[in-house]
This record gives structure tokens, sequence and C-alpha cells, in this order.
């Protein structure tokens, strides 16, 4: 708490068992506090307790109290935000360690105290992301898959471990512990936070470098994911600048059928809700639906919001948060805390109150949940929602459809191509629709006991009706946390899951980040030689193109049981109403709604399965890891022993060269275009997790370093080396380049016209001197919250985006990394204005630029036109000026 807080005024004492404590009583601003939608209230909170008329200033506080009028301003209110804690996982996580203690290794150069390069801000890092499906259906695959994962990433998790001990405040939960989301939920969120030096109450609030952060608002703690870039800066105390939300109420009636999952509601509420638009906004649930949901049926809805578009899906604290609590053995003493801060602050929800006035939402919106079906997404988005029954004739649509997010143009001689390969010494025939991969994984479900119980249930019925799965298809099993296990052992569904190939082969995303492992040779040859559109089903959150495996180019996000329903049929394209799943010894066929169980009967498994002592159990140990963890050496010191040998970690080149003083930006002149894109390019076609192909840039310079193929291990794990992250920089082999006549991550080097590989093009300008731009569409970096996306164009030499629309995080990113983040006028596209990408390019950037301002740019076509400069606030604009977020965090360290 800062002593010249103007607002201490607030503060009010408060006995809780016995104990005192202090918060600042927000009631005291009346009607207005009163009106403000939940999740803003804690948005005024933060500013109020952080308000040192420096970083936040009461005019910032003003602003938001008076909501309502000002989150409708054309062009929106800028306002800071400091939230209560960053938590990572290890893809994200590294690099941002990697920065740390680069800045390090820089502030001393400059002559500063490398020790002030610390974590302020409490910070958690959940290493989840590294563990890949490499053996399956065997009884010691999850042994060998976590074996398999420290022989590739020891350098990687040492490094780590150095880290816990060097940064202070920096909690590691080490691999093999669950995901980061699931963790987060059942482990590390307070709810309610008490102050670290004085006995202060604050709600509980959290920025992540991984987009599903959102999950954690389901239980009613505000979050949601930002770059890496910008969660290292909020970790060094820095206060986040963003424009005030919107909020869009979201209120639900009625109840669920009994055969429908919170999976069917999610993907409903996803694909209704970008239909609506909410991208950029607050979506804050109410209605008397809402008591009717677990907090892990909430924690799915909220898990979805990146998909949806909304910063958060925010679910207020209520009765059935603080029994979760309990459930999840947080102390009897930290619930009565947090219960009593609420209650005061007026933070605890009822949804069933008729006579409580509800706030002022922006907008509001309902959904009856008797309506919700049985559905599924895809086969490249998770907002293309697809009802179960209307499967069938939405695939076959699909396969003849043009190229696009619902077609694979498979001409009309080509629908019926089959292919037979040998699998384990027998014959099996595969054809468009077959399912290849089918995985329960990512936290989107895996926190849901009621899904993944009924998943459980299902195979055991299926098992005793005499169904199998084909041998041949990658089934597999990674539950969030090893509670799951525990509650699946005990209601002995575990058998069933084994017989029908779904063995528990790791704790993390696995199949849902891209860490699928490889398929059987013969069947991927099967598949690219005929050009089979063949199948994953997963009960993920991502299904974008060539994420989940090379060879599966359709992919449906499923409930856990619809996981194992397809697995079953072995086929995508089956109408479960009319057509069997198989038969019985007697020849009567079994159809999916005999072994299906209703959500009555999965209700009482979970009420006598799932249990505290489960938790209690699993959480008092998590921090202890593995023996491989427990017996892995990491140096000491405060600053890292880099090697030039690793391929894994590297000192960044972001500080060489910086100097204390500002640097001179030169300006975008007689700048050449990389990559001219089109509509919905994702971190995952701009900065691939997945394997790296054996062709790639990335591949080559790994071979120099004398690293083999098996080794090379995926992008993902990659990336606190940048020499293999810039070579991997719009390498997904799905990247559409309007230059290129298919799909790669190739590009035109205009100057000698020849077609080459992106990273070499990006080198031959280099040498040149010539500056570089990036031409797309709309929503240009969805999906991952993904730093490298930002960090590999800025390694490339890309100066400026010029685009229809950004997403979120990755303009933050963009700006982070000193990119200049240029928006089409409305109605205007690169296509409209007659631009081919072949242009040389002039941007003019004066010198006294201002937030949202338009520019010019001029070509040597004469084709010139304006865009707006997508600097949203001052903040943006110091970046910028400093070349980036961190060169301006280190420059504040020697202050």
């Amino acid at each position: 708490m800062a002593g010249n807080n103007p607002y201490n005024k607030l503060l009010k004492n408060h006995n809780i068992g016995g104990k005192d404590y202090t918060f600042y009583d927000l009631k005291s601003f009346g009607e207005k506090y009163d009106r403000l939608p939940y999740s803003i209230r804690i948005l005024l909170e933060s500013a109020v307790r952080n308000c040192d008329n420096f970083q936040i200033k009461e005019k910032d506080v003003e602003n938001i109290l008076n909501w309502e009028q000002n989150s409708t301003v054309e062009g929106g209110i800028e306002i800071p935000f400091k939230p209560a804690r960053v938590i990572l996982q290890d893809f994200t996580g590294v690099p941002a360690v990697v920065d740390f203690a680069a800045m390090r290794d820089a502030v001393k150069t400059l002559g500063g105290d490398p020790k002030k390069i610390n974590p302020i801000c409490p910070a958690d890092l959940v290493i989840d992301h590294s563990i890949q499906v490499d053996f399956i259906r065997t009884t010691d695959a999850l042994q060998k898959n976590q074996d398999m994962e420290f022989e590739r990433n020891k350098e990687r998790f040492m490094f780590l471990k150095w880290g816990a001990k060097a940064f202070n405040n920096m909690l590691i939960v080490p691999p093999g512990s669950g995901i980061v989301h699931q963790v987060n939920l059942e482990y590390l969120a307070r709810v309610v936070f008490t102050g670290k030096d004085e006995p202060m109450l604050y709600p509980d609030t959290v920025v992540g470098t991984d987009s599903h952060t959102t999950m954690i608002n389901g239980l009613g703690v505000l979050g949601w994911g930002v770059g890496g870039i910008e969660a290292e800066a909020v970790m060094l105390g820095q206060a986040i600048s963003m424009l005030l939300p919107e909020v869009v109420g979201y209120k639900l009636h009625g109840e669920l059928g009994p055969y429908v999952t919170s999976t069917d509601l999610v993907l409903t509420i996803t694909k209704h809700l970008r239909q609506l638009g909410v991208v950029g906004k607050f979506v804050e649930f109410y209605g008397p639906g809402v008591s009717a949901l677990s907090i892990a049926d909430r924690a799915t809805i909220a898990n979805m919001s990146p998909e949806y578009g909304a910063t958060v899906g925010f679910f207020p604290v209520d009765e059935n948060s603080l029994l979760y609590l309990k459930q999840t053995s947080r102390t009897e003493e930290q619930v009565k805390l947090i219960e009593a801060y609420l209650v005061a602050t007026k933070q605890l929800r009822d949804f069933n109150c008729e006579e409580c006035d509800e706030p002022a939402f922006t907008r509001t919106v309902a959904l009856d949940l008797a309506t919700v079906v049985s559905s599924v997404s895809g086969p490249k988005r998770p907002n293309d929602r697809v009802s179960v029954s209307d499967m069938k004739k939405d695939f076959h649509d699909c396969l003849t459809n043009k190229a696009g997010f619902k077609g694979f143009g498979i001409p009309e001689n080509k629908l019926s191509t089959k292919a037979n390969f040998m699998f384990d010494g027998k014959q099996y025939t595969i054809t468009h629709g077959s399912v290849i991969i089918a995985a329960i994984t990512s936290c989107t479900n895996t926190s849901n006991p009621s899904v993944m119980l009924g998943a459980g249930m299902l195979a055991k019925n299926a098992v005793e009706a005499g169904l199998t799965v084909a041998p041949y298809i990658k089934t597999s099993l990674s539950p969030g946390s090893g509670v799951v296990t525990y509650y699946l052992k005990e209601s002995g569904v575990i058998p069933a899951l084994v017989q029908l190939g779904f063995e528990i082969v790791g704790y993390g995303c696995m199949t849902c980040i891209g860490n699928s492992g490889g398929l059987d040779e013969n069947i991927a040859d099967a598949i690219e030689k005929n050009d089979l559109v063949c199948c994953g089903v997963l009960s993920g959150n991502r299904n974008f193109e060539g994420r989940i495996h090379p060879n599966t180019r359709a992919n449906y996000l499923a409930s856990p049981l619809l996981v194992i329903a397809y697995a079953i049929a072995g086929r995508v394209d089956i109408d479960f109403e009319k057509e069997p799943l198989g038969k019985r010894a007697d020849g009567m066929p079994i159809f999916l709604k005999e072994i299906w169980p209703t959500r009555a009967e999965i209700h009482a498994v979970e009420q006598k399965h799932v249990i505290p002592a489960m938790f209690q159990e699993v959480y008092s140990r998590i921090q202890e890891g593995s023996s491989n963890w427990q017996t892995l050496v990491a140096p000491a010191g405060q600053l890292y022993p880099w090697s030039d040998e690793s391929t894994y970690i590297k000192r960044p080149p972001f500080f060489d060269g910086m100097t204390r003083d500002l640097p001179t930006r030169p300006p975008i002149k007689d700048a050449r275009v990389l990559c001219y894109f089109g509509d919905s390019v994702t971190t995952d076609h701009i900065s691939p997790a997945g394997s790296i192909g054996r062709t790639s840039p990335a591949a080559k310079f790994l071979a120099m370093s004398g690293i083999t193929p098996r080794e090379f291990n995926s992008y993902g794990s990659r990336r606190g080396n940048d020499a293999i992250m810039v070579r991997g920089t719009f390498a997904n082999i799905r990247l559409v380049n309007k230059f290129m006549s298919k799909p790669g991550p190739k590009t035109i080097y205009f100057p000698t016209n020849e077609e080459v590989d992106i990273f070499e093009a990006s080198e031959r300008y280099r040498n040149n001197n010539t500056p570089l731009i990036v031409l797309a569409g709309k929503d240009y970096g969805s999906g991952s919250s993904r730093d490298w996306a930002a960090k590999g164009p800025h390694l490339l030499g890309i100066t400026a985006v010029i685009a229809e629309s950004f997403e979120r995080i990755h303009r933050s990113n963009l700006v982070g990394m000193g990119i200049v983040p240029l928006q089409f006028r409305d109605g205007q596209t690169a296509e409209s204005l007659g631009l081919s990408g072949k242009e040389i390019y002039d941007i003019e950037l004066g010198s006294d630029l201002k937030p949202g301002q338009t520019v010019k740019v001029k070509t040597n076509s004469g084709k010139n036109f304006e865009v707006t400069l997508r600097f949203d606030t001052e903040v943006d604009l110091l970046f910028y000026k400093n070349g980036g977020i961190l060169n301006y965090m280190i420059r504040q360290m020697l202050v």
C-alpha cells in the first residue's frame, strides 16, 4: 500500500476469525459502485489500491467508477491495471526467463545492478507443454513419455530450475504435475489475496502468458492472457495499459438436457458470441442458469474466451464457488476469510436472487440451456460449431466446398478414394473422414469431472457391449492434474478406458498444443499419397490448420465422451441416430444412445468419488516433482552461464548495442512486403509450436549443429533459442501466402523474383538494408498468446504490419517488440486498394506520433492510401520510442 495513496481514507478494518485485516471499502462510492458489473468492480479496486498519482492516477479511478458512461466512448478510454500475480507455462515461460536473464546481463553491461531485474509481482510457472504422445496403449506409456520428455528437455529444465533459485518471487511447478490452467484452478488461485507485508485483503487477479488463462474466470478470479513480453513488464511492477472494456451481460436460464455436456454448452456459446462480436469486451455471465453450472462447467466456458473473442468470460463468486474451494481442499479459514471480504465489498453474487438489482451492462443477451444439443466444432476453427446430428452432411459438404475454413476442395472423382495400409501385420482401409487421432486432452475439459467421468462411464458401457477401437487410431488420455487419475481409478472406469486404447500417457497439454507425436509411417504414407482428409477428434480448445498434426487436415473439438464415440466409429461422417457403432454377439446393432450415461448418472458418481482428500494428497507434494526432476542439477549464481554449444538456451540479441539513451528510429522507406496474407492468420501460422519439419531452415540449422532429426524436438520446446525461432517464423506448412501457388513457408524475393524460404528472403533483404512489412486481412495474430509471433518477425526485420484488424494480445506483442501495427481504414483492404504486394512502400511516421492517428502510406506504383496507427495508448508510444517494452524496462532499472 502506497503511503501517498489519496484513497487511504477508504481503508476499513475488519476482524475475521480473531485477526484484524484492512481493505478498501468501495461501497463508499455508493450507487455508481452498485451499478458496476462485478468484473469492473475488481478493476476499480485494483486502481484504488494502487493509486499513486504516477502509474495510476485519481483520474483513472474516476474513469473506471464512471464506467457506465465511459465504456462506450468512441476510441475508448485508457486505464491502467495492476494484476495481483502472473502465471506462465513453459513454452512461453522459458523465453520470459531467458529475457530476464538477458536483461540482467544488459543492466550489468550498462553499469546497473543486475539484481534489480527480479519479479516484483508473484509469478508461478507450470511446466506442462513439453510432454509429447510418443508412446500409447501400453502400461508403461506414461513413464516412457515422461522419460522422453526429460531426455529432450533436460537443458530447458535445468535452466528453469536455475531461474527458480536465481529469481525471487517465482514458483516453478515441475513437469508431470498437470496443465497450467487446471493447476491454477485447483491449487494456485487465491480468490482473495492477503498482503505479503501487511494484513491487506484484495481480489486475486492474474495475467498469464497463455491465452486460456481466462479459464480462471470460472472461479471468479479476473484474469486473461497477455503477451509474454507484456507479462514480463507486469512481473517487474508495471501496470498494464488497456482500454476500459464494454461488458456484455450473458444471461443463462433453463436447464441442460439429460444427455448434453458442458462441452456442448461451451461450443454453443462460442459460436453465439463469435457471431455477436465481443472482441476486446468483457462477457459477464448471470441469471438462474448459472447456479446449475458447476465451477468446472463455468471454467470450461471461461476457458474458451479467446475462441469467442472476449477478453474474459467472467463468473462472479457465489456460494458454489465457495463450496468448490472447500472441495479442492482450501482450508476452512481461507474460505471464511474469502467469503467475509466479498460480502463486505459487495462482490459475492446470488444468481437466483430475483429482488437483487442487476448491474448495468453495455448490452445483454440470453441463452436457454434447454436449447443446447450435442455438438462438435471444426474442421478448422473452434467457433464453427456443428450439431452432432448434422455432422455427416456437414463433413461431406466440407469435402466438396471450396478450400477454406469450411472446405477442402476435393474433386468429385476423388470423393470415394480409399487407401489400404498394413498395421501390426494386418491390412486396414481408410478414406476421407477416417479418424486417425482421438485424444482426451487439454485444460478445456480435463478440469471437469463430469465429462471425464462421463467418458469413463461411456467407455465401460462400450466395453461391456463388446465395442472396440481400431488399433491404428492414435488414442490418448492426458489428464489435467493427478486428481483426475484419482477419481477415474476410484470410480472403476480406468480398465475400460485402457481397453479402448485411452491409456494415461502424460499430464500436460499434449495433443491440443500439437504435441501429438508421430503417426505410423504406413498410415502417414497412405494419407499423403491419396490426398485424404483424415481426422483428429480431441477434447481440446484449438483446431487450427496444421496445429494438431500435419496428417489430420480436419480436426474436431468434442467432449471426452464424443472423442470415445468417434474413435469407436472410426470416422466422423456417421449419423449416430441412424447408424450403429457396432453389433452385439447376437448380431443386434448397438447405438450410441444405448451406452451414453445421463447427467444424473454422472453426477451421482462425481458426488461419490471427487473428494477433498484427493486434492490434498496431490497438491501437498506438487513441488517435489519426479525423481528425474529431483536429481536434476542446475547452475548457481545471479547471472546465467550461457553456453555457445546450446541449441535450447541462448542469450537473445534484443539488447545488443543498447545504450542508456533513446534510440533513433529509422524511417520505413523503400520497404518490401515479405508476406501477403488473408484473414485469420494465427500465431500458430506465424510461430508454430509443433514439430520441426525435416527440410525447414530450422532443421538445416540444427543439422549443422550436429543434431539428428530424432533430437529436433518442437519449436515450442526451443523457444529459448532465437536462432531456431527466427528460422521457425512463418514456418507452418498450412501458411497461405498470396505470393505462392500453394501453402507453405515460402515467399518471393522480388529483386530476383525467386521462390525461397521466408527466412532466406529476410536474410537477403537484411543484407541490402531493406526494411520489411507484412500485409494481412482480418484478425491477424488470432490464437495463442505467443510472444515469439512478435519476436520472430522483429528478428526477420519486419518493421510494420498492415492488417484489416488485429487480435488483441498479438497487437500488444507487436508493440512490445517495436513493430508498428497499422490498420486499413474501414471498408478498405489490400485487395480493394489494388495492392499486389510487389510494390515498394514508404510509411510516413513523423516524430510527433499520437495514439490512433492517421498515417500515410505511399508506393512506387502510385497507389497511395491512409491507415490508422494502432498505437492505442501513450504507453504504446513510449515502448515504441524505446525500441520495445523490455528495453524501456531496462532503462527504468538504470534510473
